[in-house]
């Protein structure tokens, strides 16, 4: 059995399927393998398990960052909805939305507005890490661009 994380080796996501994995393997009695496969955002792992046989004996940590792939990317090698098949719950998290206190919107509408209504004033938003970079157009909708830093 496989489990495939699609960030690099001592995460948070990484160290939490090294747990489970190891939970299976004492009740199933049968070796789990993490294989971590990073980069383009958790998209070359999760290929990874799409173009896997279709046996079950290939897992996919999955987290928020699948959902908003589909928005980030204009084209995927997947559709995580039909592609991938959920079998358990095993974490809860949250996406947060943070803008500086000088700008004038309490809310997702709101900010879609400022941004339609000030073009350029607000470009980008920033993530610790580099795997998501995302820029926010004139029409108030998110794309990946590889050169935001």
């Amino acid at each position: 059995m496989r489990i495939i994380v699609g960030f690099a080796p001592g995460g948070a996501l990484d160290i939490m399927a090294r747990l489970i994995g190891q939970w299976l393997s004492e009740r199933l009695g049968q070796p789990f393998i993490i294989e971590n496969r990073p980069g383009a955002g958790t998209n070359i792992g999760t290929e990874a398990v799409v173009r896997a046989p279709a046996d079950g004996y290939t897992l996919l940590m999955v987290t928020t960052t699948h959902a908003t792939n589909e928005a980030l990317y204009d084209k995927l090698n997947f559709d995580l909805i039909r592609d991938i098949a959920p079998i358990a719950g095993v974490f809860r998290g949250t996406i947060v939305m943070v803008v500086h206190p000088s700008v004038p919107a309490k809310s997702l509408p709101e900010f879609i507005a400022y941004v339609k209504a000030n073009p350029g004033k607000i470009n980008r938003d920033r993530k610790r890490g580099p795997s998501r970079r995302r820029v926010v157009q004139d029409d108030g909708q998110y794309r990946y661009d590889s050169r935001a830093l």
